[in-house]
């Protein structure tokens, strides 16, 4: 009897903490009914959803004006180097600091985690990359390394000239990558963006394409730091609120930028991922934004089929594949566009008000204002 009483004591006490893990963690977008197109979410409705991919974030949030951080994306558990993945790159509006970009264009694949931080943290975040890579077993000959490091300027709430993001936060980050639910908002490299003038930072979502079709599954990050109009489940909800650029018909400040990775278990070339890349912007577009000219815009796209990785070293002189026939891309491509849009969303839903730099002040996304815009425009029920 008494052991009874023990077990369900513990059963009670771990039921307990699960429900307030889930209760802390910060609403979605699908949480309040908001729900993106057609397609099935994958489990976590997360870029992990994708086996094998792993997310970590550094976040700095310190005194008074340093609100910044690290999001690391990690597309197998392995020697990345030494089991390269296809990827492609899609550059939606260059107005960026991509390291990187090159060699993924000209060969068609990764061979690091992909890093995301500010825009002046991209050279430590670069070498951080390099001194992991060199670090790993069985990479003591290696003399090459083309690390993937992507950025947005947070410098409205962060200190970004004091480049405080050091070797150790990019490494943190990366050790500390797992899979299952990942944090959103005012994590990582998200903690001090800004979207459609309200607070941004890392969102995902994913999608799962029916099994007739494949079964694949993809799944998005952003990291959120642009303008435009926003649209919400196509309300207007950025003219709803009377905010919006260009209001006032004056030249408002509605650059940013926008980092999307794109991951997928379809087995896909570097020519298909570009085109699966390109329709994340469409994805971009249905929120609201417009990729202005001080935008650095970015899609990285890649696949962890695992019979498609390229080994370093081969002996053979052929690298033998099996990749997805063009016709049979679509599904796919439907499938990045839902999960980037709600990508971006639910990386406002996450966010939390900050005040940071000069003690400038973003709001979060005023949520209760913005349902009752969706109820009126009949995109959640009443």
């Amino acid at each position: 009897m008494k052991k009874a009483i023990i077990t369900t004591f513990f059963f009670v006490v771990v039921l307990l903490n699960v429900n307030t893990q889930i209760k802390t963690h910060p609403a979605r977008a699908r949480d309040h009914g908001v729900e993106i197109g057609v397609l099935q979410t994958g489990h976590y409705n997360a870029i992990t959803d994708i086996e094998g991919v792993k997310v970590g974030h550094t976040t700095l949030y310190e005194g008074e004006d340093i609100r910044t951080g690290v999001t690391a994306i990690l597309p197998h558990s392995g020697n990345i180097f030494q089991s390269k993945v296809p990827a492609a790159i899609y550059l939606a509006n260059g107005f960026g600091k991509l390291t990187g970009y090159s060699q993924v264009e000209e060969l068609g694949n990764i061979e690091t985690p992909i890093i995301l931080t500010n825009t002046l943290s991209v050279p430590v975040a670069a070498g951080a990359l390099i001194s992991y890579t060199l670090s790993l077993p069985g990479n003591e000959e290696v003399r090459s390394v083309n690390p993937v490091v992507g950025e947005t300027n947070d410098g409205w709430l962060n200190d970004i000239r004091g480049r405080h993001i050091k070797e150790h936060h990019v490494l943190d980050a990366i050790k500390d990558a797992s899979g299952g639910l990942v944090e959103e908002g005012n994590a990582g490299a998200g903690t001090g963006t800004i979207s459609f003038g309200f607070k941004g930072g890392i969102g995902t979502s994913s999608r799962i394409i029916p099994g007739s079709l494949g079964g694949y599954t993809v799944g998005v990050l952003v990291q959120s730091n642009f303008g435009g109009v926003l649209e919400i489940n196509g309300a207007p909800a950025g003219k709803e609120l009377n905010r919006y650029m260009y209001r006032n018909e004056i030249l408002d400040d509605a650059d940013g930028s926008c980092m999307i990775i794109v991951a997928t278990d379809a087995p896909l070339c570097s020519r298909n991922l570009k085109r699966l890349a390109k329709r994340a912007m469409l994805g971009l577009a249905k929120t609201g934004g417009i990729s202005s000219n001080g935008s650095g815009d970015y899609v990285i796209a890649f696949s962890v089929a695992p019979d498609n990785r390229i080994r370093h070293y081969d002996e053979s002189l052929y690298h033998k594949t099996t990749v997805l026939r063009n016709e049979n891309t679509s599904p796919l491509f439907l499938a990045v566009i839902e999960a980037t849009e709600e990508a971006i969303l639910n990386s406002m839903f996450a966010a939390e008000t900050v005040t940071g730099r000069n003690n400038h002040k973003i709001e979060a996304l005023p949520i209760e204002q913005v349902l009752e815009i969706l109820r009126n425009y009949n995109k959640i029920e009443k």
